[in-house]
C-alpha cells in the first residue's frame, strides 16, 4: 500500500523558515529545507489537496529542499512532482542530471529517487504532485525526462504553463469538487506535454503498447469484483508472471494499481455534490469494493480519513 501521511486540504500561510520547512513537509514530501539567510527567510504556501493530488503555489527566498536517501526510506511517497518556475532562477538535480531553471520553465521529478531543488533568489514556482501510476507511462521513459526542461518552446507548453499558474493560485478558493476536476485537467495536460517530449518513444515497443491495453482495459472493468490477476492476464493471452513483471518494471503491483484507481475513482464520486444522495456503500460496490468495512479501512489507510470526511455538507 502507498505510504502517505495525512494532508491538509488547504494550505495558505507565509512562514519563517522552521514554519516553512514543516509545512512544506506535511505538504509535499519529507524534504531537508535549507535557506541563505536562515534568520531573515520567509516562504508562503497557497493551495490544497484533491484526494491525492496537491496543487501549490510556493513563493520564498532564496533556499534548496533536497529529498534525501534517508528521508526516501523514512517516508517513502510515490509521486511524481511538477513544477513551473514563474519568478527567480534555479536548478533541479536528479539522476546524475543538472538543469538551470529560469521564469517559464517547466520540469517534473521522481519522489522515490533523490533530488535536489535549488532556488537561487526570490522565487515562485508553481507545483503539482500527483500519483506516479496517474501518469500511466513506462518508467524507463520518464526516467529518461526527470529533472529536464519540458515543452520548452511547444505549443503545448504555451497552453500548460499559464493553466498550472492560475490553478495554483486559485484552487485554495475552490470547494472540493471542481477543485478535484481541474486536478485531473492538469494531470491530463502535463502527460500530454511530456508524450510529446519523448517524441512518440511512448508506445515505442510491444512491450509498452501492452502495458497501456492492460492500463485501459482495469479502467474499463473497474466496477468488476472478479477484476483479478489471473482474469486481467487471461484476458490479454498473458501469464499472470508476465503480468506481474510488466507492473514490477513499473515499481508497483498489478493489485496496488486496481486498488488505487478504484479509490480514485470511489473519492470522485464521494465529492461530487450531484452524488450526495448516493450512500458510501453503493458507491464502493459499484467500483469494484465487495465489503463496505474493508472498503473503509482501506479508504482511511490511503487518504487519511474515513470516506464519510470528504462527502459535502449537506445544504
Amino acid at each position: 500500500m502507498t505510504t502517505r501521511q495525512s494532508l491538509p486540504d488547504v494550505y495558505d500561510s507565509v512562514l519563517p523558515l522552521d514554519g516553512f520547512r514543516a509545512a512544506i513537509r506535511d505538504a509535499v514530501v519529507s524534504l531537508n529545507v535549507q535557506a541563505n539567510t536562515p534568520g531573515t527567510f520567509q516562504g508562503a504556501l497557497r493551495g490544497r489537496a484533491a484526494g491525492d493530488v496537491h496543487v501549490l503555489g510556493i513563493s520564498a527566498d532564496a533556499h534548496s529542499v533536497h529529498r534525501t536517501e534517508s528521508l526516501i526510506r523514512e517516508a517513502p511517497q510515490h509521486y511524481f512532482k511538477f513544477t513551473l518556475v514563474e519568478r527567480g532562477a534555479g536548478m533541479i538535480v536528479q539522476g546524475g542530471r543538472e538543469t538551470a531553471l529560469s521564469p517559464g520553465d517547466m520540469t517534473f521529478y521522481d519522489t522515490d529517487r533523490p533530488y535536489s531543488l535549488i532556488c537561487a533568489d526570490d522565487t515562485r514556482i508553481s507545483v503539482v504532485m500527483f500519483p506516479k501510476e496517474l501518469l500511466a507511462l513506462p518508467a524507463d521513459l520518464t526516467a529518461r525526462l526527470t529533472a529536464t526542461k519540458l515543452g520548452a518552446d511547444s505549443p503545448i507548453g504555451a497552453i500548460v504553463r499559464p493553466y498550472v499558474a492560475s490553478l495554483s493560485s486559485r484552487i485554495s478558493d475552490m470547494s472540493a469538487h471542481p477543485a478535484r476536476r481541474l486536478c485531473r485537467g492538469a494531470i491530463d495536460m502535463i502527460s500530454t506535454l511530456i508524450e510529446d517530449d519523448l517524441g512518440g518513444q511512448a508506445m515505442a515497443s510491444p512491450h509498452d503498447a501492452l502495458m497501456r491495453r492492460v492500463l485501459d482495459y482495469i479502467d474499463e472493468h473497474l466496477s468488476s469484483p472478479d477484476l483479478t490477476p489471473p482474469v486481467l492476464a487471461a484476458a490479454h493471452y498473458i501469464s499472470v508472471r508476465h503480468l506481474h513483471s510488466l507492473f514490477n518494471d513499473q515499481g508497483t503491483t498489478v493489485s496496488t494499481v486496481i486498488r488505487n484507481r478504484r479509490l480514485e475513482r470511489c473519492y470522485d464520486q464521494l465529492i461530487d455534490p450531484m452524488a450526495a444522495d448516493r450512500s458510501v456503500t453503493a458507491i464502493a460496490l459499484e467500483n469494484g469494493f465487495v465489503d463496505a468495512a474493508h472498503f473503509s479501512r482501506t479508504f482511511r489507510a490511503h487518504y487519511g480519513v474515513p470516506p464519510s470526511a470528504v462527502r459535502p455538507a449537506r445544504a
